[in-house]
């Protein structure tokens, strides 16, 4: 198996570890790996009135900040951009109240973070 295999296959892990400990802590999960023309985001879910959409990053170690310093302003402008296009093509109101959140895996240590990040798009549509 080719390196992007197993990154994809170790990806997809985390992102299914994620997900059940987003649904234990009270999350709907509503997409996984929702993926368009701008970009991806891991998981789109429900928590209470926010729609939240989950980026999942995994590092074997925490050495150079570890999995949540990964999520760059460019990922995160990238998110925000997929975020936007997603509540568009879904019909979702430009008010709904949204969350980003970010479920970062240093080794097997796992650490949601609520709220990790504002909106950094172009413009709500």
């Amino acid at each position: 198996m080719t390196r992007g295999g197993n990154t994809r296959k170790t990806g997809a892990r985390y992102e299914l570890l994620a997900a059940v400990h987003l649904e234990k802590c009270g999350y709907h999960i509503i997409e996984k790996n929702y993926r368009c023309r701008i970009g991806e985001i891991d998981l789109v879910a429900c928590d209470g009135a926010y729609l939240v959409f989950v980026e999942v990053k995994y590092r074997k170690n925490n050495k150079k900040g570890g999995a949540a310093a990964a999520v760059s302003t460019a990922k995160q402008k990238t998110i925000s951009r997929v975020a936007d296009y997603y509540m568009k093509v879904h019909g979702i109101c430009a008010d709904q109240s949204v969350r980003f959140d970010v479920v970062a895996f240093d080794g097997e240590e796992m650490e949601l973070i609520r709220d990790a990040f504002a909106y950094a798009g172009d413009v709500r549509f």
